[in-house]
């Protein structure tokens, strides 16, 4: 060596240049005087530091990766961008060809290729393995790194049409692949590949092992970050719920109030069809037991006449009924969408229908319109007892006007007066006799259209109607056409006399009873009539109607035998000499016979009844029996006619 060169030790292990080489270090230590027999195995130790110097390097450069993509760990933001990046710092830090990682789907188990770097071939970026087939299945289940030198002598029966499809097309041969672990759990395969034959060493294991931990915990993270982001979804889906269902209970409440008012401020039916009109954005209609709508939150005429309900809409009036919950109606036809029956216990007092709408009907509406059928419920049998206590207080009212007793007709001006009726006003009794099925729906119609300073009850088995009318025959025919428009033509109404005083009404009340009940005696179900055309008859029979009958048959039944066995009608002769003062010739001329012809059926007459069957108080008999014959055969004459 000379001056200008001098020493350098350190040379000798320099691995960043290629400035002394195996000659040059040789030389140096001859210089140095080393023994010749010593050199060689110098130089072998000096081979070996300048590798193992070149590996920890390597490994420097390895660990500040690592150490780079831990910072990175920390912040993870973007997901998919993270994980390229570190596909691509193992691609680099590998050398190989080829770097991809594969993520596990816990639910098909199948094992799909996430990012690339370094592939061609969409076979292998779009790869998905199915469980239990290649490599990456083989890692996935040992938990460990596997690699093969060449893939084509990878003899395990694990070969999948698919998958060496891919690795054809991409021209890979050696394959290393460690696996992604988080708590022993398989989150995918991490991959290093080339497409020439090539052994890895372990530390390329281990610096791809380092990489696929730090993958796991991106995916573990993301995964985490997924659980999250859908608890948070699903937090506040709940939250929305809760806002809306609050919302809906809180509206509920707002409802329930108003329909409770209904009952405690006497809004009645009217406020519960409006409420819950306006809270649901429907038109709702309430209807009674039987069936007649009581009231409807449109504009829509009521009427007494029922309702005629479809078959789906009365199914699920009986569903409703029987579950005591609302029931839809089934059908997309039907006008009708919910019902909700009003019951009190086994007792059906309506129900409530509301139409279709736009507007949902979730579980807070329903228990809504339970509540208002419920509230209803309470309305109806509020409603009832009122009537029912009315009813009584007029009953006794009409009971006390129409009796006799002095201790009945106390206090009658101001009891009357608490029902809007002028006890000196009243010269009127009416009787309606009815069927007494009947008879509630006939007292309705004449309550319904009663004038004022009027009262109706029933009594004594009829309907009785105490008015100021000062002409009870009008008042008779207009209540016997207010009862035939609403009940038909069933209805006998029965006028009396006029009372002068209201302590004649009994009188009145008691001559209308027996002409009543002559008049069902005679068969008489329909009509407007005075006790006055039936006065004689119901002085005779009116303690017994039925009497009558056997009256008739005692004083002319031989004639009504003989007519009914011959077809004959000596009645009607009979008939026409009772009419004419019992003058044979006036009788001819009424039936435009001849005189001998009246003779001669007199004559049969006289054979059937008697020699003396024209003596005065016979015949007065015969008389009173002809007229009362004719009434009952009026009656029947009318109802085989329709009448």
């Amino acid at each position: 060596m000379t001056d200008a060169e001098p020493l350098d030790i350190a040379a000798l292990f320099d691995v960043t240049t290629d400035s002394v080489g195996d000659e040059r270090a040789e030389q140096i230590l001859i210089e140095l005087g080393v023994d010749t027999a010593d050199i060689a195995e110098i130089m072998t130790r000096i081979r070996g530091s300048r590798s193992e110097i070149l590996r920890l390097r390597r490994r420097e450069n390895e660990l500040a990766v690592l150490y780079s993509s831990a910072r990175e760990l920390a912040q993870v933001r973007d997901v998919d961008s993270l994980l390229q990046r570190l596909v691509n710092r193992a691609h680099e830090m590998m050398g190989t060809d080829v770097t991809y990682l594969s993520e596990f789907d816990v639910v098909t188990r199948d094992l799909n290729v996430r990012k690339t770097a370094g592939a061609v071939s969409p076979e292998l970026r779009e790869l998905q393995v199915p469980a239990g087939a290649g490599l990456v299945s083989a890692i996935a289940e040992s938990r460990s790194a596997q690699w093969v030198q060449n893939y084509s002598d990878y003899t395990a029966s694990r070969h999948d049409d698919a998958v060496d499809a891919a690795i054809v097309a991409e021209g890979l041969v050696s394959i290393l692949g460690v696996p992604m672990l988080s708590d022993g759990q398989i989150l995918g395969v991490l991959f290093a590949a080339d497409r020439r034959e090539r052994r890895f060493t372990a530390d390329q294991i281990a610096l791809l092992s380092a990489l696929a931990d730090h993958a796991s915990v991106v995916l573990q993270t993301a995964r985490a970050l997924d659980r999250a982001e859908e608890s948070a979804a699903e937090t506040g889906r709940a939250l929305d719920e809760l806002r809306e269902h609050v919302a809906a209970r809180d509206k509920s409440n707002i409802v329930h109030q108003d329909l409770i008012h209904a009952v405690l401020r006497g809004g009645g039916y009217s406020q519960v069809a409006r409420t819950l009109s306006n809270a649901l954005e429907r038109r709702t209609t309430i209807i009674d037991a039987e069936l007649r709508a009581l009231v409807t939150s449109s504009s829509d005429q009521i009427t007494t006449t029922p309702l005629t309900l479809t078959k789906a809409v009365s199914d699920a009036v009986d569903a409703s009924r029987q579950s005591g919950r609302c029931s839809f109606v089934r059908g997309d036809n039907a006008t009708i969408e919910l019902v909700s029956a009003i019951t009190a216990g086994e007792l059906f007092l309506g129900a409530i229908l509301l139409d279709r709408s736009e507007g949902p009907i979730g579980p807070v509406e329903q228990r809504t319109v339970e509540r208002a059928a419920q509230v209803t419920a309470i309305l109806v049998l509020q409603h009832t007892a009122a009537a029912a206590a009315d009813r009584h207080a007029r009953d006794e009212l009409v009971a006390d006007l129409l009796s006799s007793a002095p201790e009945r007709r106390r206090d009658l001006g101001r009891r009357t007066r608490n029902h809007g009726v002028t006890l000196a006003d009243l010269d009127t009794v009416l009787v309606v006799s009815v069927p007494p099925e009947l008879r509630p729906s006939t007292l309705r119609a004449v309550q319904q259209n009663l004038p004022s300073g009027a009262i109706a009850a029933e009594h004594a088995g009829l309907i009785a109607v105490v008015s100021a009318s000062g002409n009870p025959a009008a008042a008779a025919t207009i209540v016997h056409r207010q009862i035939a428009g609403s009940v038909g033509p069933r209805a006998v109404v029965i006028a009396p006399a006029l009372a002068d005083l209201p302590e004649h009404l009994p009188q009145r009340f008691t001559s209308a009873l027996w002409t009543a009940r002559l008049l069902v005696a005679l068969g008489t179900t329909d009509g407007a009539v005075t006790t006055a055309s039936y006065l004689p008859y119901t002085v005779l029979f009116g303690d017994h109607p039925e009497s009558l009958h056997d009256f008739i048959d005692a004083v002319i039944g031989p004639v009504l035998d003989y007519d009914r066995e011959r077809e004959t009608d000596l009645t009607a002769t009979l008939r026409a000499l009772v009419h004419n003062e019992g003058s044979p010739t006036k009788a001819a001329r009424a039936l435009n016979y001849h005189p001998n012809t009246v003779v001669q059926r007199l004559e049969r007459i006289r054979t059937l009844l008697g020699d003396s069957w024209r003596d005065e108080e016979t015949f007065f008999r015969v008389s009173m029996a002809v007229r009362l014959q004719e009434l009952r055969q009026n009656d029947i004459s009318d109802k085989s006619n329709g009448g």
